[in-house]
């Protein structure tokens, strides 16, 4: 078996197996601000989650109380997200989450 066909097998075999490599997922979640209540605080929110590494997106709302984030789940979880908005002095719950 040449070298370039053993490989092949190799990777395909191990890119296969349940300990394989794993995917990225771009992922949605919206969180629920309660303490947003000025036209300024939505801009905050938003900015911090801007600031954490693998956001992809991320808009507030001061009507709805709420921010949605895509992100990249290979590169951060709810957990920093819900961080930011508190170190943002702006605590926040899951709302909903969905894969995309």
């Amino acid at each position: 078996m040449h070298v370039r066909h053993l490989l092949t097998a190799t990777f395909l075999a191990f890119a296969a197996s349940p300990i394989g490599p794993a995917f990225a997922a771009e992922k949605t979640v919206t969180l629920s601000v309660p303490g947003m209540y000025c036209a300024v605080c939505p801009i905050t929110v938003r900015k911090a989650l801007e600031k954490v590494p693998g956001v992809i997106k991320a808009s507030a709302s001061l009507e709805k109380k709420d921010a949605i984030v895509t992100y990249d789940d290979a590169k951060t979880n709810v957990e920093k997200l819900l961080d930011a908005t508190f170190e943002a002095g702006y605590p926040s719950t899951v709302n909903g989450a969905k894969g995309k």
